[in-house]
């Protein structure tokens, strides 16, 4: 049965860890201080403040379609995060930017519809978006050391845009989340690691893999064009290097491909 994924529109309204080594997906070590319920009610709290503040897309395509996209991915996790009340909301913003958070909420700036400009390239983004996720890279992020008010700004600065006058209401809306280790960038290692899952989660739901490389080119170019940083990759490794260890993983990613195509994955999202 395929996975239900509530939608945020302009005219709608686990488990609890201590204190404890794990391993990442990869057979990274991890440390992780914060639960995951408390995380997850933290994110949702956040989220909805986002909503309440950023203008939500209103064309209906466009929500079908990113919806279609999430949703092919979602169906495809392992039951604890599959199962999960998973929410989406698209936000009508000029920033390249997508994020998931703790609990199952996935936020889609439409800027970045310009860099992922067809279904598998937007898939590249929302398996990457999901593995920090999975990954529980959120709760390995906000286990660490309390952080500043430089870093809500920050985060800040990256949901507005990255332009200082535009940011005052994302500013509000992250500011707890921000605290909380929420919304802050992840590592270039963490970026890496849900490089690697991203691109078995978009090949398992029947999306080309190959499609990522185009996608990291076109986030170069809309980088180029603005002279900046753009906001998405800010804190990811050099599109040289993401671009390689993508390629490098396309032997065992096609065959996950080809398996999911042969088993009826077959997602058509532009046709929605």
């Amino acid at each position: 049965m395929s996975t239900r994924i509530k939608v945020s529109i302009a005219y709608v309204v686990g488990t609890l860890v201590l204190a404890a080594c794990s391993t990442s997906p990869t057979g990274r070590s991890q440390m992780i201080f914060r639960s995951d319920t408390e995380l997850a009610a933290e994110a949702a709290q956040q989220f909805a403040e986002m909503r309440a503040s950023i203008p939500l897309e209103t064309d209906r395509v466009t929500i079908d379609y990113v919806h279609c996209v999430a949703t092919a991915i979602v169906d495809i996790l392992e039951p604890e995060y599959r199962d999960l009340d998973w929410d989406m909301a698209i936000f009508d913003h000029e920033a390249v930017n997508a994020f998931a958070m703790p609990g199952g909420k996935i936020g889609v700036m439409t800027g970045i519809l310009k860099a992922a400009d067809n279904q598998h390239r937007l898939a590249a983004v929302l398996g990457h978006e999901v593995a920090h996720v999975t990954a529980r890279h959120s709760n390995e992020r906000a286990s660490r050391s309390p952080v500043s008010n430089v870093g809500i700004q920050v985060a800040a600065v990256l949901l507005g845009g990255g332009h200082q006058g535009a940011t005052y209401t994302a500013y509000e809306a992250l500011n707890a989340g921000a605290a909380l280790g929420i919304m802050l960038p992840f590592s270039r290692g963490q970026e890496s690691e849900a490089d690697v899952i991203g691109l078995e989660f978009m090949a398992r739901a029947g999306f080309d893999p190959r499609e990522s490389v185009p996608l990291w080119q076109n986030m170069a170019a809309e980088n180029d064009d603005k002279n900046e940083a753009a906001e998405f990759l800010s804190t990811h490794p050099s599109n040289e290097k993401r671009i390689d260890s993508l390629v490098s993983q396309f032997g065992e990613t096609l065959a996950l491909y080809n398996e999911a195509k042969a088993n009826g994955r077959n997602p058509d999202c532009t046709n929605q």
